[in-house]
């Protein structure tokens, strides 16, 4: 009988241990670029708007699934899953199967929720990888056109009057509140928060004179101010913007370099894998250059960016601190 020591034992253990690990890690990487080829053949791909049909998020994926569906031979579909500012949307995508077929529009306030709502049950940074960072657009400060504001200045000089000033909002916890916050607080400027349930209330109130001063973005606001009932003011940009030529940014006007930009992006659960990411980022970038869906991206008033899938996360991570920060140093609540 041949008789094998422990050290020999445990040795010959280690071996086949090893050749598992190799095998296995084998099969992984000959699985993954099997998986990432067949997609998007197994199924439709559903891109979750994660605010209710007819606002800008809405818009923006209705404009991008057509293009994709073409490119990628495949059923886009748009599915609306609207509430608590986005995070319903982005949770259901963040538990969702990493398999490419499930992803989420998101708008600016995903950045603002971690801060805003403690209760999330996702991880925004690590529970969702971006894909593709759609572009930003300028929020718009504006005021009533019977307004006795003929520019922002009149504005500072009203407050350093010490005249009663409020602003509206879509809402407590919206970019345009935190921006407004962050604004006041730095120069001074101690106006009142007026919060709406939404775009279309808020800027019913600004056309009736109601409040004397909303900040939106392009897509809300500009509108009434094509139709002569609102005046804008400044936008929120470092430079201006495109669709509002004649409007200066705050910077041009005595506030340095204040940014506080609206945006849209794409995104997808968190284990995807690379190469799905990479095609579904490659597929928009293509589908932002075909000059159709461009122009009517740019309708919307929104700035195209596109770029790698890195050029959105560190994007959007940027966008969490800083807004987070506001969030917590100057106590805002959400509704």
């Amino acid at each position: 009988m041949v008789r094998i020591s422990a050290a020999s034992a445990k040795s010959a253990r280690r071996f086949v241990h090893g050749l598992a690990l190799i095998a296995a890690t084998a099969v992984t990487a000959a699985t993954a670029p099997v998986h990432a080829q067949s997609w998007p053949t197994k199924q439709p791909i559903k891109l979750v708007a994660v605010f209710p049909p007819g606002g800008s998020v809405d818009q923006v994926a209705r404009i991008l699934a057509q293009p994709l569906q073409a490119q990628l031979g495949q059923t886009v579909i748009v599915e609306n899953k609207g509430g608590a500012s986005g995070s319903i949307g982005a949770a259901f995508v963040a538990q969702a199967p990493a398999d490419g077929y499930t992803c989420a529009v998101v708008f600016d306030s995903h950045a603002v929720n971690p801060a805003l709502i403690p209760s999330l049950p996702f991880d925004t940074k690590k529970d969702l990888a971006a894909v593709s960072l759609i572009g930003t657009a300028a929020m718009t400060i504006a005021t009533p056109a019977t307004s006795e504001y003929k520019s922002f200045a009149d504005v500072a000089t009203a407050l350093k009057a010490g005249k009663p000033v409020s602003y509206g909002t879509i809402g407590n916890g919206s970019l345009g509140h935190l921006a407004m916050t962050l604004l006041g607080k730095q120069n001074g400027l101690n106006w009142q928060h007026v919060p709406y349930k939404g775009g279309g209330p808020m800027m019913q109130d600004a056309v009736g004179g109601h409040v004397p001063l909303v900040i939106g973005s392009v897509f809300v606001v500009k509108p009434h101010i094509d139709s002569g009932r609102v005046r804008a003011l400044a936008v929120t940009t470092a430079k201006r913007s495109p669709e509002l030529p004649n409007v200066p940014a705050l910077a041009e006007v005595g506030y340095g370099q204040f940014e506080a930009p609206a945006w849209w992006a794409v995104l997808a659960p968190a284990k995807t894998p690379p190469e799905i990411v990479a095609r579904m980022n490659a597929e928009i970038s293509k589908a932002l250059q075909n000059p159709d869906t461009a122009k009517k991206l740019e309708a919307q008033g929104i700035n195209l960016i596109g770029g790698a899938p890195e050029t959105a996360r560190v994007f959007i991570e940027k966008q969490i601190d800083i807004w987070g920060k506001v969030v917590k140093d100057y106590g805002i609540k959400a509704d």
